[in-house]
């Protein structure tokens, strides 16, 4: 669909020959945006709900900031996760106010600043070294609209920690738990609470950890029944489902 059809598709509605929910559903469909090296989706946020991510690894310098350029001329917030200090000095070259959360090892460009969700979600991380993956987590939930809340350095080995702050959690719409070793602490804070807790497995262990995979597993057969798991240190995809289920 090229321009001059979307022109005509507003026309038709303006002139009430066409539904807006209609149009809409023709809208999802547009095509993508071909540079060669990647195929831009625009209009991803319109089918669900966030514009495309950039996942940097992999990628060159220049192409992430090619990348991160089209989807910021197209307005909205912009993300790209596993981003090296390398990649974003060429996404700022082109993008000056774009920034760089060197823990979440994202590069992002926050220019709507509205509130989507309808509560706060809480990220929470088990030990100090699993807060990358938490930090992840949040940089995803903020750009995608969302009040977070942090509280980090809680795990079970000094259960007490998180018991101190039970407020923080009770606040929660959604909770996202990152833990490591062997991944206890989301089915503690299932136990406690009454909303959903994305689980996210991390790398971070002793051999016997298999990285990250004894937590995997260990989450996976939570008996807390308020508990889902997603990869190991995808604190992206937590933070994705999270948002989701906040506007919900």
């Amino acid at each position: 669909m090229n321009r001059d059809a979307i022109r005509k598709l507003f026309q038709q509605v303006r002139r009430g020959r066409l539904l807006p929910d209609d149009a809409v559903e023709r809208l999802r469909h547009l095509p993508f945006e071909d540079l060669g090296f990647a195929k831009i989706d625009h209009h991803r946020a319109l089918r669900n709900g966030m514009p495309e991510v950039i996942f940097a690894s992999g990628k060159s310098p220049d192409q992430v900031a090619t990348i991160f350029d089209r989807l910021a001329c197209h307005g909205g917030n912009v993300l790209a996760t596993r981003a090296s200090e390398k990649q974003f000095h060429a996404v700022q070259e082109r993008v000056p106010k774009a920034e760089y959360r060197a823990l979440a090892r994202a590069i992002v460009l926050k220019r709507d600043r509205r509130n989507y969700g309808k509560g706060f979600i809480s990220v929470v991380s088990a030990g100090t070294s699993d807060i990358p993956v938490a930090e992840e987590a949040l940089a995803t939930a903020e750009l995608m609209g969302n009040r977070v809340q942090h509280l980090y350095d809680v795990g079970v080995a000094g259960i007490h920690r998180l018991l101190a702050h039970r407020a923080v959690l009770d606040k929660a719409r959604v909770v996202i738990v990152c833990a490591g070793m062997e991944g206890a602490l989301p089915s503690v804070v299932g136990g406690l609470i009454g909303v959903p807790v994305i689980a996210v497995p991390t790398s971070v262990g002793y051999g016997a950890a298999f990285g990250g995979l004894a937590a995997l597993l260990g989450m996976m057969n939570s008996c807390a029944s308020n508990v889902s798991v997603v990869n190991i240190d995808n604190g992206f995809g937590a933070g994705y489902v999270a948002s989701l289920i906040n506007r919900r």
